[in-house]
């Protein structure tokens, strides 16, 4: 008996970790509508500096030394294949969903294509460069990552960052709010929490228009980003018979990642799966070793149940650069995690964006 087929769908982060970990442990066969994985961390840091965009699309090439990547994009599954939408079926013994989510532009490739991604990504900083007064709305990691790239690059910019949250990252040390607003501050951007803004022109991408905070105060803005959470890639798995979807609009799970009882050799995995945990490269670090695991025992000839069902983090850490020498970090000791300052952020995450690494894991350091 020949090794065990495993077909990974979608090449993403959760994608590749998975596909790398398992190559020699079957044979993987990864699939994607791209030729390159695209490292979507530092496609915030690329609207202010478009040259990034050379170094964080990074070819699967070299990813595996086994297995094999096919470039396509999954039109169903079947109980042992997936079926690509020109009609090619690949056999699979197990099948691992990672397709992960969408976001507003310029901050995720699409179907579109890699060329639109980049002509996006260079058309906002073009943008950016050209804006007097720019305006971000919601402040979550990507809003709060966005406005202190933009206001470290171009200091003389008005930079606005808004959210309805009464305080930044609530559910974190109170600490961690305080650090960066010191850092807004330092930086002149103008953070209002507490604000929802109504009738945004755009949810999708950048646009040039005024912006009306509750209570009439109006923000002429030049350049306008919809940063309000990214949404899951759902409809594949949707379609399937026995699956359910959790309000947010992911998919929900046994408990050992898989969606639905009817398909027990299929399981899903990082933005598209009701984990628990976050929509963040951090759930991934938690999600994937737990599945290859699981996987492992599977081929082992073991049940999926032999294993412990996943459990999400309690409190996942957190790295927030606001550029490459400020922001701050939540480490995962006590109730609300502990936060530390500029020099850590800077060293995980802030200087390099984690380029490095994941170049070097799809063998193009």
């Amino acid at each position: 008996m020949g090794a065990k087929k495993i077909v990974i769908v979608g090449g993403g982060h959760a994608g590749i970790e998975l596909a790398r970990r398992l190559d020699s442990h079957a044979e993987v066969t990864l699939v994607d509508g791209k030729d390159c994985f695209v490292h979507t961390p530092a496609a915030i840091r690329a609207v202010t500096d478009s040259a990034l965009l050379d170094k964080l699309i990074i070819p699967y090439s070299n990813l595996l030394k086994h297995g094999t990547i096919v470039q396509g994009w999954v039109e169903r599954i079947e109980p042992q294949a997936v079926v690509l939408s020109d009609g090619r079926k690949l056999p699979a013994d197990i099948t691992v969903v990672a397709i992960g989510s969408s976001y507003a532009a310029p901050f995720k490739a699409t179907r579109a294509g890699l060329d639109e991604f980049r002509t996006t990504s260079e058309r906002a900083a073009a943008s950016v460069k050209e804006a007097r007064t720019i305006v971000v709305v919601g402040a979550g990691p990507v809003g709060a990552e966005l406005a202190g790239e933009i206001a470290q690059a171009y200091p003389a910019k008005e930079v606005h960052l808004i959210t309805d949250e009464t305080s930044l990252f609530p559910q974190y040390t109170p600490n961690l709010a305080k650090k960066l607003q010191a850092d807004f501050s330092r930086l002149g951007v103008h953070v209002h929490t507490g604000k929802r803004v109504e009738h945004l022109e755009s949810l999708s991408e950048p646009y040039a228009g005024p912006v009306t905070l509750p209570g009439g105060k109006r923000i002429e803005a030049d350049l306008v980003f919809p940063v309000i959470g990214a949404r899951p890639q759902s409809a594949l798995l949707e379609s399937l018979e026995g699956v359910s979807t959790a309000t947010d609009g992911r998919i929900e799970h046994d408990g050992w990642m898989r969606p639905t009882p009817s398909l027990p050799s299929l399981f899903a995995v990082g933005d598209v799966l009701a984990s628990g945990d976050a929509m963040t490269i951090v759930a991934i670090s938690r999600q994937v070793p737990w599945l290859e695991k699981t996987i492992k025992t599977v081929l082992a000839g073991k049940s999926v149940e032999s294993c412990k069902p996943y459990t999400p983090w309690p409190l996942a850490p957190i790295i927030l650069p606001l550029g490459p020498s400020l922001g701050a970090t939540v480490l995962p000791f006590g109730k609300k995690g502990m936060a530390v300052g500029h020099w850590l952020t800077s060293r995980l995450k802030g200087r390099d964006l984690f380029i490095t690494k994941y170049r070097e894991q799809l063998g193009q350091g």
